[in-house]
């Protein structure tokens, strides 16, 4: 498990919260506590998902870990975009492989609403991520930290 004592200050600075998902698959130690939990097939396999991702955004929100809280969101927004994507896109390819160009949505394909009801789970928690107190206080304490720690890098250097 991955808390503020065992990850430096150098690396949680380094964090970027970026637009939505960025940076879920690469930042490390999170990315490989996380992304075993992260599942999306079937409507149950997400509501286990979302479930072990929301108790683990808890945990870091207890260990005053902004970094690990704002992975679990992404992780638990990824959830929701892909479900997403599989439910508009049979097979879950957006653009074509030829050319690029975006494929045409289909809700007809098999599975398709199961992948909508499963984006829908994710969602839920997802909301529940970023209204809850604890993230917003702790996003606004990180970003000034941040800042300052950037600027006094750039004094250094």
């Amino acid at each position: 498990m991955t808390s503020p004592q065992s990850t430096s200050h150098a690396l949680r600075m380094s964090y970027r919260i970026g637009r939505g998902e960025q940076g879920v698959l690469t930042f490390e130690p999170y990315k490989s506590t996380l992304l075993p939990l992260w599942r999306f097939r079937t409507v149950e396999v997400a509501r286990k998902s979302s479930q072990d991702l929301w108790e683990r955004f808890e945990a870091y929100d207890e260990e005053g870990d902004f970094v690990g809280m704002d992975m679990c969101r992404k992780f638990i927004q990824m959830g929701m975009t892909r479900a997403k994507r599989y439910a508009n896109h049979r097979g879950g390819r957006k653009y074509a492989a030829h050319d690029g160009k975006e494929l045409p949505k289909s809700s007809t394909h098999k599975d398709a609403k199961e992948k909508m009801e499963a984006s829908d789970v994710f969602r839920q928690v997802w909301n529940r991520c970023r209204e809850h107190e604890g993230y917003q206080r702790r996003k606004a304490e990180f970003l000034k930290d941040q800042r300052e720690w950037d600027k006094s890098r750039k004094k250094d250097g």
